[in-house]
């Protein structure tokens, strides 16, 4: 899309499309699947009390799972557009920085110490978990002098990731609980409950409504820190807060579906090409796409093999790879 095409078309409409997408995805996402299940049976599960084997199996598996899809597609593609736009790092995503493989490293380690640790405080620990390691990416990128450096954060994210991972999997190893730690990262979107969702839900809500509120400091902070300084913005503040949003993304995102990588780098840039670079439509734009994406990878995951599940992450992981290096070789502006 030209940059013509994208201020002819008012942002409304781009955002009807948008959700247009969303709920087509979404109709697709509850009727595909190992049952077969119709969109007569669908509608009726969420509109009536009818009962029977097809509507308990819309809401008690695929509603609570497809649910999980939206909001942790949305929290991914959010968290990483605050991160593009903070470090105005074209290959920032929380998969690829440390944030999901320090939740990842957290989870473990609260699974080995703590396991009749309840759903809330696993949560925590993931929030804690991306914290270090972000941390840790940051710290180690900034050791050089001159700076951050797009590829520099990269490799530090690459180095930190595979460090949190082998930690991750030394745990399991030695607690003997690899294989609780394998299903709770790799199964993904299986299993999701309502009682998970009632905790997820609120953070992920109250981060992307406060991220928002601030997409019109994160665009002057994305084109250029000191006009941001210039025009009495309070920087450090603003950057503190957006790195708490991403944290608590990032960590809820993994604390349901565990360790994933590339949503929050594909998902902005794609957004970037058809609204532009006003974080004011392109978070809210990045929700949606986010979302729809995750139903799309999941849907994915259910049908290919069916009844057998790939991984999502595989799913994910494959798309994304090839946009990675795509973006790498564009030098971060295929899209802008």
């Amino acid at each position: 899309m030209t940059k013509e095409t994208q201020h002819f078309i008012p942002f409304t409409y781009k955002l009807i499309a948008g959700i247009l997408v969303f709920i087509s995805m979404f109709v697709a996402a509850m009727v595909f699947g190992a049952a077969d299940i119709t969109i007569k049976d669908v509608w009726l599960a969420l509109t009536s009390d009818a009962s029977g084997s097809d509507i308990s199996i819309i809401r008690e598996i695929r509603l609570p799972r497809e649910i999980a899809a939206i909001f942790v597609g949305a929290a991914l593609a959010v968290s990483g557009a605050i991160m593009q736009g903070m470090t105005r790092n074209p290959l920032a995503d929380p998969g690829l920085l440390g944030l999901t493989a320090g939740a990842n490293a957290a989870l473990a380690i609260t699974i080995a110490l703590i396991p009749a640790i309840n759903y809330f405080g696993t949560m925590i620990a993931c929030f804690i978990g991306a914290a270090l390691g972000t941390l840790m990416v940051f710290g180690i990128g900034s050791m050089k002098k001159g700076g951050f450096s797009p590829f520099r954060i990269v490799l530090a994210g690459a180095a930190v990731s595979a460090f949190l991972t082998a930690v991750a999997e030394g745990v399991g190893l030695y607690f003997k609980i690899s294989k609780d730690v394998s299903m709770w990262t790799a199964s993904g979107l299986i299993g999701t409950s309502w009682s998970q969702l009632q905790v997820i839900i609120p953070v992920i809500l109250i981060g992307i409504l406060i991220s928002l509120f601030l997409s019109r400091q994160l665009t002057i902070l994305s084109l250029n820190e000191e006009v941001a300084v210039g025009l009495g913005q309070k920087t450090t503040q603003i950057k503190v807060i957006l790195f708490i949003i991403i944290i608590f993304l990032a960590g809820a995102s993994v604390a349901l579906v565990g360790n994933m990588a590339f949503v929050g780098l594909m998902i902005p840039h794609i957004v970037r090409g058809i609204v532009g670079t006003d974080y004011r439509f392109i978070l809210p734009m990045s929700a949606i796409l986010g979302a729809t994406f995750m139903l799309l990878a999941d849907t994915l995951g259910r049908t290919i093999n069916a009844p057998y599940e790939t991984p999502v992450a595989a799913i994910v992981t494959i798309m994304g790879l090839p946009f990675f290096l795509f973006i790498v070789r564009k030098g971060g502006k295929a899209f802008s």
